[in-house]
């Protein structure tokens, strides 16, 4: 008698969620129409309202199909539905109840309730005490009894210590207008829903087995780190790429189309012929649109190079030259020290351990350190360069002069600078990943080539080398990125303001866009030389694995 009373109930459960995915739907679609027919809101945020209610409610409708049909494919996306749904109005409640804002307060109640904490921990170690008498189920019943007493007393007194009760209070009293009661309102009805979806009875009647259970299980466990991809990567990556378009600032809630209006300024270029080298650039070029880039030779006649935005291409100047220069700087090196560390010689765990500690240390202090170590005055590089000369000149009777090198300061070293600081801090990670790599490389390989006489030198170009293939083209291509993506380095280590160092000699891609988006908040430019930055890496990143594959390492 009881199995046809849970079928009935079960029925009544899933023609309810067919009735609320429904109501939903018709909710969602119809607040298409009140949405842009609100006051003052963005256009992109009433397009990506759009897009979410659109794509809600046709989600919505093949829920109610499906769970009508009795598949399980239903279930599926009714659960993700009202999930979503039941975490968006739990926050949004608690955002509007202050909540969030009130965890501050929170933080200085909290000591206070400290050490009720030790009383709850006495508590738990007082009913596990109670596992040690299994032989005797009273006595251990009567432990965990009063290990739970114990937990519960100071727990209570833990909340009323750190003011948790005036705190529920003030929460009450914000109930006083129709928000917080609608948004408190669709958290309950959407939980209820995911508990009626989530039941044994309502899998077997939409015929979920084993794998379907495993499947749920494991988007519920991923649900925060995707969602946390979605809002925080995803949807900022997205609607950057919508501002690349327009001429949003950042500081006013409407922006124009203007198209690639944004990508044209950045990419424009002109080049003229030049009567003489000398030439003035207003003679050839429209200095009303067009700054001088740089001037070249072709075929013995001279050329001048215009550039809508001049700063953008030297920046990407900049940014390539020091990618050149880094990567190598940090890789060879890298490979090196990873075939010396990988011998069995006593020490080469310190060793390893001492090179990847830059690795570690963050960016803003090892620029600090290094800007010290580079200061013309007293920095230790300018006193250690000058005692050499000075050793150099007392033994072989030379007058080599002081090269009073500001490595900072000169537009001839500033850039080399980063690019020295840099390569030290990579080398250790690549260092590690390369060991990792020879690491794993067979020894029977090495016996059999020294078996047939092979040098040292000779392993190490016909065997290493290949085998790491792999691993050269992760370690390269992760240093490719780390270059192109320089900021960090240039902002701290060279502190000029405005950033990019003397004469902009080491302004970054990244850099620029930071101050295009940030200082000058031009936030629709910055979105389009993001994107640049971005075809850019993913070329590069396109072109090693082409060659990766084609076997270009081996």
């Amino acid at each position: 008698m009881a199995k046809p009373e849970i079928d009935n109930r079960t029925h009544f459960l899933l023609r309810l969620a067919f009735v609320w995915h429904i109501a939903l739907t018709i909710g969602l679609l119809g607040g298409i129409v009140p949405l842009w027919q609100a006051g003052k809101m963005a256009v992109w945020l009433r397009l990506l309202l759009t897009i979410v209610m659109l794509t809600g409610g046709l989600a919505s409708t093949l829920a109610a199909i499906f769970i009508r049909r009795g598949e399980h494919r239903g279930r599926v996306i009714s659960l993700v539905i009202n999930y979503l749904g039941f975490l968006f109005c739990f926050l949004g409640t608690l955002h509007v109840l202050g909540v969030f804002l009130g965890i501050d307060a929170l933080a200085e109640t909290f000591p206070r309730g400290i050490p009720y904490l030790g009383g709850i921990f006495a508590g738990y170690l007082v009913s596990a005490f109670g596992d040690r008498y299994e032989n005797f189920p009273k006595r251990q019943q009567a432990f965990r009894r009063a290990g739970k007493i114990i937990m519960g007393i100071f727990g209570l007194l833990f909340l009323l210590a750190i003011r948790t009760l005036p705190g529920l209070l003030a929460l009450i009293k914000r109930y006083n207008s129709l928000p917080p009661y609608l948004l408190t309102a669709g958290a309950i009805l959407f939980g209820v829903m995911v508990w009626v979806l989530w039941r044994k009875d309502s899998a077997n009647a939409l015929k979920a087995n084993n794998a379907h259970e495993e499947m749920l299980n494991g988007l519920l466990f991923l649900s925060p780190n995707l969602l946390g991809f979605l809002l925080f990567f995803a949807a900022p990556l997205l609607l950057s790429f919508y501002f690349s378009f327009t001429n949003y600032d950042a500081t006013t809630k409407v922006s124009d189309w203007v198209g690639l209006k944004n990508y044209i300024s950045l990419l424009n270029l002109t080049i003229a012929p030049l009567s003489s080298p000398a030439q003035p650039a207003t003679e050839v070029l429209n200095t009303k649109i067009y700054d001088e880039l740089t001037r070249i030779t072709l075929f013995g006649r001279g050329f001048i190079i215009g550039a809508q935005d001049k700063l953008f291409w030297i920046a990407l100047r900049n940014t390539v030259v020091f990618c050149l220069l880094a990567v190598p700087l940090s890789v060879i090196p890298a490979l090196l020290l990873a075939n010396l560390l990988n011998s069995k010689l006593p020490g080469m765990k310190f060793f390893r351990a001492i090179y990847f500690l830059p690795s570690v240390a963050a960016v803003v202090g090892v620029a600090l350190i290094w800007q010290w170590l580079y200061n013309a005055a007293v920095g230790y590089i300018n006193y250690s360069i000058v005692s050499v000369i000075n050793f150099i000149n007392n033994i072989f009777g030379f007058a080599i002069a002081d090269p009073q090198i500001r490595w900072l300061s000169d537009t001839r070293t500033a850039l080399l600078a980063v690019v020295i600081m840099s390569a030290w801090q990579w080398i250790g990670f690549d260092t590690v990943l390369f060991l990792a790599g020879m690491q794993n490389i067979s020894k029977e390989i090495y016996e059999a080539a020294t078996v047939d006489g092979a040098s040292k030198w000779a392993q190490f170009t016909k065997i290493t080398i290949p085998l790491l293939a792999p691993t050269t083209f992760f370690v390269v291509t992760t240093a490719i990125i780390n270059a192109l993506q320089l900021f960090e380095q240039v902002y701290v280590l060279i502190n000029t303001e405005p950033p990019g160092g003397p004469a902009n000699s080491t302004i970054s891609l990244v850099l620029y866009l930071y101050v295009k988006g940030f200082q000058r908040f031009q936030q629709g430019y910055a979105s389009a030389v993001a994107w640049v930055l971005f075809v850019v890496i993913f070329s590069v990143t396109l072109l090693q694995y082409r060659r990766q594959r084609g076997g270009t390492y081996a």
